[in-house]
């Protein structure tokens, strides 16, 4: 029996990513999410990816960027 593993892209957008800093701080604290394996922070200002290993509720997503000083747009 072949077992399959979940795996999503899911992009959101945040306020004010444009700095290394901002950047490295919103990465940090999704990457501290359980399942996240991957986070990129897109050229276009405030597009984040994140790509999980299990369903992911949007409020995680929203208080790791709120932890890192930043917040998602609605």
């Amino acid at each position: 029996m072949q077992s399959s593993t979940y795996i999503a892209s899911t992009t959101f957008e945040a306020e004010d990513t444009t700095r290394a800093h901002c950047r490295r701080a919103v990465t940090e604290q999704l990457a501290a999410i359980d399942s996240v394996g991957t986070v990129t922070i897109g050229l276009a200002p405030g597009t984040l990816t994140v790509i999980a290993s299990r369903p992911l509720d949007r409020a995680d997503i929203a208080a790791a960027v709120d932890e890192a000083g930043h917040a998602l747009v609605p």
